[in-house]
């Protein structure tokens, strides 16, 4: 965005980005970003929590070692998600753009009791999505919206890939449309889950700490 234009570009550290809680602005004009910084601190914000910048270093070094793949898989997941969904029959948004390009998932759940509804019997089985409100929605309807809003990037941070999308999207099929029993699929998603519990695109623990200690202790 910088490139193209933009004189700011503002992020979460936390969601897409798997860092520590927080937020980043960046921009490459240095007199402006002087006073972006004057009006951040001590404007607006008394203090920036240094304890979290460590943790911060270490999951940018990992963005810049293994992002593009990252996100790569993220918008692939999604979008094999997203069809195996709707070929399901349930009523993804944007099919005829090719549903995403990003790490969400959203469909219109009216017909399955709406988004709140949808959500808790997800939860029920151990899928967690968040209702959400869509743009024809009554503001008022925020506890059980017509919209349900999934994304990806979680267990594709675990190594789950587009085969592991579409046992998901036939698990969601057989709790909101069949009404298959909550506890039954739970035992599935757990089986599932027990072939994924190495967090992925990342540097090795040990490997770090060793790297660490043996930069300090030579210099």
């Amino acid at each position: 965005p910088l490139k193209e234009g933009a004189d700011v570009v503002s992020s979460s550290t936390h969601k897409t980005f798997p860092g520590p809680q927080g937020g980043m602005l960046l921009a490459n004009d240095e007199t402006l970003f002087r006073k972006v910084k004057k009006a951040v601190f001590p404007g607006l914000v008394s203090n920036h929590h240094l304890a979290r910048l460590p943790s911060l270093a270490v999951t940018l070094l990992e963005m810049l070692l293994y992002g593009k793949e990252y996100a790569t898989q993220i918008v692939r997941n999604a979008k094999t998600l997203a069809k195996a969904l709707h070929d399901y029959g349930i009523n993804v948004l944007g099919a005829h753009r090719g549903f995403t390009e990003s790490h969400q998932v959203v469909f219109e759940a009216s017909k399955l009791g709406g988004g709140g509804e949808a959500a808790r019997r997800l939860e029920e089985a151990d899928i967690i999505v968040n209702r959400n409100l869509l743009p024809w929605d009554a503001v008022g309807k925020v506890h059980n919206p017509s919209g349900v809003r999934i994304g990806t990037q979680e267990v594709t941070r675990m190594g789950m890939k587009e085969r592991e999308m579409e046992t998901i999207a036939e698990l969601m099929w057989r709790l909101l449309i069949k009404r298959e029993e909550p506890e039954r699929i739970k035992e599935e998603v757990h089986k599932l889950l027990a072939d994924f519990n190495t967090v992925r695109y990342c540097i090795d623990g040990q490997d770090f700490v060793k790297g660490v200690l043996k930069a300090f202790f030579e210099r």
